[in-house]
């Protein structure tokens, strides 16, 4: 299956790009590293997961991709409490970690089927 066609990965690239582009001017570089970091683990994982040959291998990436998405959601809460991040910004991201979790579960389910 070829990562880039699915709609899982392309959405966690934007999401991702977007958090870059959106803390960019952010001087907390801690916090900042750690949500870009999180963020861009989701598209990798899902893209490391998906070229594997097992399909137990490709849900382990995709177990870790999920994980990531929590917790780059946790810090996405916390940068709105801590005034870092704006509440449109925020309801979009956490509204999007919610769909692509669901979406890699989904493909999670989907390849336990076929297992």
């Amino acid at each position: 299956m070829n990562f880039e066609k699915l709609a899982v990965w392309k959405r966690s690239v934007r999401l991702s790009a977007d958090i870059y582009m959106e803390t960019k001017c952010l001087k907390d570089f801690g916090f900042r590293d750690q949500l870009t970091r999180s963020g861009l683990s989701v598209p990798s994982n899902i893209a490391e997961g998906m070229t594997r040959s097992s399909p137990r291998e490709k849900i382990r990436f995709l177990d870790i991709s999920r994980s990531s998405l929590a917790e780059a959601k946790t810090q996405i809460i916390i940068g709105y409490k801590i005034n870092y991040l704006s509440k449109h910004k925020v309801e979009v991201w956490l509204q999007e970690t919610d769909e692509l979790s669901a979406m890699i579960t989904g493909l999670m389910n989907k390849l336990n089927a076929t297992n």
